[in-house]
């Protein structure tokens, strides 16, 4: 059975191969009518760029790698074909500097954070300890475990943080009867509050960085605060619903869950160092707009104290998941291409935009992106949308930011829970056997229906009511 379906990926991937290298040469033979030889070009890189993300034909950062050096070689001042004069080609090595950009920086920032956290359990102990003002009635605890991974989302992996939290809730999830529907609810609550608490910060989520990362390469810049003052309210309300509609909809039999708290921190010199590291590094993320230090460079501090007090091991740095800041990287090469090149004015022109409302533009991105998410890697699908997003948002003039564009494409990338395959913390829970797949898509669609409406309808008048959209 194993072999069986090993052979069907393997065909899978190999067919992505294919439709990848035909798309390729596509514009090659026939071009676009109304694009430029370097959009043609770019069109070529992007069609592939497609196929080998929605099939993994090629593991995903290894697609990332590619598109920059096809950048490089088809539309930089080195491309190895000419190019028209009155086209100005980006310098190559802007396309090798992707895999510097001050956002990779910030994200690598929450990495060490998130390894040092698991190494000196961190995690574990202060999930025990902020549980216990949650009491014993089985709704409160859900609420409780919520609202604490929420929380560590939004500054480490949301993988890392269902991977700590899943070990704290099996447990409890023990004490309760088989066949009790609390069961699921305890195992949903958790990659439920990691996939929205990931929303609530730029190091939450990969799509985060990405939205953030084209933002930065067409000069604007969201401070840490600045991207959870718009996000954050919103975030929790999401959070709330879901909490209500776990409870509801898989009430536990029980009315009382025991829990034993027993929370031991570390208190060697190397924890208490980590422990002050992390608390200067999210202080300094907090009051960004007293001190002016860019969030990107307060993201490399823990990076040079914990390598250079070697709170990190050599083989603890090497494990790291370097391959999530490749795949960033590509993706801001290949807006900074889409871009350069105009295949996104050509791509938007496509559509008459004119005659559709911006409300429903709004919808459409954040759909478009939630319909992705749910079948491949929201990475990707952060890397695919969010230059076309951006640049739809300037041809609509002033009815749409590109902040906003951004935003609601990282956001409805995230709101993508509803299979075992959409999202790693959905994968986790899955791998426990404590919830099927048919709860998981429920939860997934009330959640992410209700996550698109309210930062569809009601974020964007809050923003400008309290003047946060830039």
């Amino acid at each position: 059975m194993n072999a069986a379906k090993q052979n069907k990926w393997l065909t899978v991937k190999s067919v992505g191969g294919i439709l990848a290298i035909i798309f390729f040469f596509i514009p090659f033979f026939f071009p676009a009518e109304g694009l430029s030889v370097a959009g043609n070009r770019m069109l070529s890189i992007f069609l592939m760029a497609v196929a080998l993300w929605i099939t993994e034909a090629i593991p995903l950062h290894a697609t990332a790698a590619l598109i920059i050096m096809l950048n490089i070689l088809l539309i930089s001042n080195r491309a190895l074909f000419s190019l028209p004069d009155d086209f100005s080609a980006p310098p190559f090595a802007s396309f090798f500097a992707t895999l510097a950009s001050p956002i990779l920086m910030l994200f690598l920032g929450g990495f060490f954070l998130a390894d040092g956290a698991a190494k000196f359990k961190l995690d574990r102990n202060l999930a025990k300890t902020l549980l216990k003002p949650f009491g014993s009635k089985p709704a409160n605890i859900i609420l409780g475990m919520m609202l604490i991974v929420a929380v560590f989302s939004m500054f480490m992996s949301n993988t890392a943080a269902t991977a700590a939290f899943m070990a704290v809730v099996l447990p409890v999830i023990a004490k309760l009867p088989e066949g009790d529907r609390g069961r699921a609810a305890l195992a949903l609550c958790i990659p439920v509050a990691a996939n929205v608490g990931g929303m609530g910060t730029p190091v939450g989520t990969p799509p985060n960085a990405i939205a953030l990362g084209a933002l930065n390469a067409q000069g604007i810049n969201i401070s840490f605060v600045h991207w959870m003052a718009m996000v954050f309210p919103f975030m929790l309300i999401v959070l709330l619903a879901a909490w209500q509609f776990l409870v509801r909809v898989f009430p536990p039999s029980v009315k009382e869950i025991k829990i034993e708290i027993n929370s031991t921190y570390d208190r060697s010199p190397q924890a208490i160092l980590f422990y002050f590291t992390a608390g200067l590094t999210l202080l300094l993320w907090f009051t960004e707009p007293l001190h002016g230090i860019s969030s990107a460079i307060v993201g490399f501090v823990p990076v040079v104290v914990m390598l250079s007090t070697r709170l990190i091991s050599e083989k603890e740095f090497h494990s790291m998941q370097w391959s999530v800041l490749w795949l960033v990287a590509g993706g801001i090469a290949l807006g900074s291409g889409v871009g350069a090149t105009g295949l996104d004015e050509w791509l938007i022109g496509l559509v008459p935009w004119d005659n559709v409302p911006v409300a429903a533009v709004a919808g459409m991105l954040a759909l478009t992106a939630l319909a992705f998410s749910t079948i491949i890697s929201n990475s990707a699908t952060a890397n695919l949308v969010v230059p076309i997003a951006m640049s739809l948002s300037v041809s609509l003039g002033d009815e749409m930011s590109r902040v906003a564009a951004a935003m609601f494409v990282a956001i409805g990338a995230s709101l993508a829970m509803m299979l075992p395959i959409s999202t790693p913390p959905n994968a986790i829970a899955y791998s426990s056997g404590q919830v099927k797949t048919k709860q998981m898509a429920l939860s997934g669609a009330l959640v992410g229906t209700v996550g698109l409406l309210v930062f569809i309808l009601v974020a964007p008048r809050v923003w400008d009511l309290f003047g946060l959209m830039p």
